[in-house]
């Protein structure tokens, strides 16, 4: 299969993002991991734009080694010059050099004429070959220049000696089918396309970025432009990540390939997103949170039969351990059985039903089950103590200049049920005095404590109780999301060992 270029621009590109600048060590460890991931090229920035930026690259340049350095220029003297100097200790250098093409970038920003459009072009590019031996062209808005005229541009740079002719989609306005017919265009209609490799450099306004991108690869494009997260000016660029897992996933269709070491894409995306501070949305594709999470019943019933029922790829490709099968209220017993026993716990039938029962509850109160979630479930509902009382219900109020008060209904053996309210220090003081009344118990509360099982506002508590009676001491606990109905359910558990006690008597 041939191979794609990788050209990444996280750098420069990336870096227009709104709120992701980098300083120049941020962008050293950046390019540091791109060596690591294995692309092509590395576009280090634009070194006129700013004494930061310039060192930059001349720092990149001076360090990473094996991979090319790009430096954009307009096609501007001072420009190509500043990137020359910038790129003088790479030992791949390469200048990008752009310059507008379409009607509406001729007309309102340069106000050139398409004469005065190529002669610069040219100039721009000619220029640029005295310092290095790899030049790179762009007509910049070329998505939306005339046919016949980007046919000339094309032309006239190569020519001029660009090895690679960029064709960029600036502002996200192309569709699949159009783009690539400008590249099929281009193919057919440039005399010396065979020159020069043609790249393409999408952005992602209307969300079809790597689309646009893998379109052109069909239709002969290749080099691609992207950068890590698919992060870049407005609404970003096409993502490297999804373009290189589609032409390895989809290799049957595509027929071709990139020496991108695919193992590493976590890590880097890791470090783009913590480094500039943009965060990767969790729906997004191969990276995102939950790209290869699955919470559904049906397909974590199927991944467990079968992993390609629902996955198209293995997360290992990636750099990530596993498969990540969520536990929530969609997921099934299948899974839930399994995560059962990867946490140890050998249960009957009977069990497992009732305690995912006491799962689904849980998960209509809270969107992410941890294992500790799990853990407290089991252990809770595995006690071995009578239900003799059982919380029904509860009501509690309290507030500035409110007085604290509970309301308990409780149900007594399977039939009876009794109810009560009364007032006290503070809502929990309130709930135990109204369960002494209803259940007749005289109880010292010794310890009352509460413990977070995971994290998150919607965490689970763990309600422990230490009371004495008659002298002899007796525990209870219980955990949720309501504390006042955990600590309500934790003293009826140690109540329900004096009940259990004084039965026996």
């Amino acid at each position: 299969m041939s191979k794609i270029i990788i050209f990444d621009t996280t750098l420069r590109d990336g870096e227009q993002s709104p709120g992701g600048s980098l300083d120049p060590k941020e962008k050293l460890q950046i390019a540091r991991q791109l060596a690591i991931l294995n692309v092509d090229v590395i576009e280090a920035g634009f070194p006129i734009t700013s004494e930061g930026d310039f060192n930059s690259v001349c720092t990149i340049a001076k360090e990473i080694k094996g991979v090319g350095i790009a430096a954009l220029a307009r096609a501007v003297e001072k420009d190509i010059e500043c990137a020359a100097k910038a790129l003088k200790q790479a030992n791949l250098p390469r200048i990008h050099v752009f310059l507008a093409t379409s009607e509406i970038h001729r007309k309102f920003k340069l106000i050139k004429a398409k004469e005065e459009i190529i002669k610069t072009a040219v100039k721009g590019v000619k220029l640029a070959r005295k310092y290095v031996d790899d030049v790179e062209f762009s007509p910049e808005d070329a998505s939306r220049t005339e046919p016949d005229f980007l046919v000339e541009v094309v032309e006239a740079v190569i020519d001029a000696g660009a090895k690679t002719v960029n064709i960029p989609d600036t502002v996200g306005y192309s569709v699949p089918e159009q783009y690539a017919e400008v590249i099929r265009n281009l193919r057919e209609n440039v005399k010396n396309i065979k020159k020069a490799v043609i790249s393409v450099h999408c952005h992602d306004d209307l969300g079809l970025a790597v689309a646009n991108s893998l379109a052109a690869i069909k239709a002969g494009a290749t080099q691609v432009e992207c950068t890590i997260n698919g992060i870049g000016e407005r609404a970003g660029n096409a993502s490297l990540e999804e373009i290189v897992m589609a032409l390895k996933t989809r290799k049957d269709y595509f027929g071709r390939t990139t020496r991108i070491k695919t193992h590493e894409i976590m890590a880097t995306s890791k470090i783009v997103s913590g480094l500039t501070g943009l965060r990767v949305q969790r729906n997004k594709a191969i990276v995102g949170e939950n790209a290869f999470a699955h919470e559904s019943g049906i397909h974590q019933d199927g991944m467990l039969k079968e992993r390609t029922t629902y996955e198209i790829m293995r997360p290992e490709e990636i750099g990530l351990p596993k498969t990540q099968l969520v536990l929530g209220k969609l997921s099934g017993r299948h899974a839930f059985k399994k995560r059962v026993k990867e946490l140890g716990y050998d249960l009957s039938k009977e069990e497992i039903e009732h305690i995912f029962n006491q799962f689904k509850l849980l998960a209509d109160k809270k969107k992410d089950i941890y294992d500790q979630d799990i853990e407290a479930i089991i252990q809770d509902e595995k006690s071995e103590v009578p239900h003799i009382y059982e919380l029904y219900s509860l009501s509690i109020s309290c507030g500035p200049n409110v007085v604290p008060t509970a309301g308990v209904r409780l149900r007594i053996g399977k039939d009876k049920i009794v109810d009560n309210a009364t007032v006290g220090d503070g809502p929990i003081d309130a709930l135990f005095k109204t369960i002494d009344i209803l259940t007749g118990i005289k109880v010292k509360l010794i310890d009352y404590s509460i413990q977070a099982v995971t994290s998150g506002k919607d965490a689970m508590g763990e309600v422990g109780i230490e009371m004495e009676v008659n002298g002899a001491t007796y525990r209870g606990r219980s955990v949720g999301t309501d504390i006042i109905e955990a600590s309500a359910k934790a003293y009826l558990n140690a109540i329900n060992k004096v009940a259990m006690k004084i039965s026996k008597k």
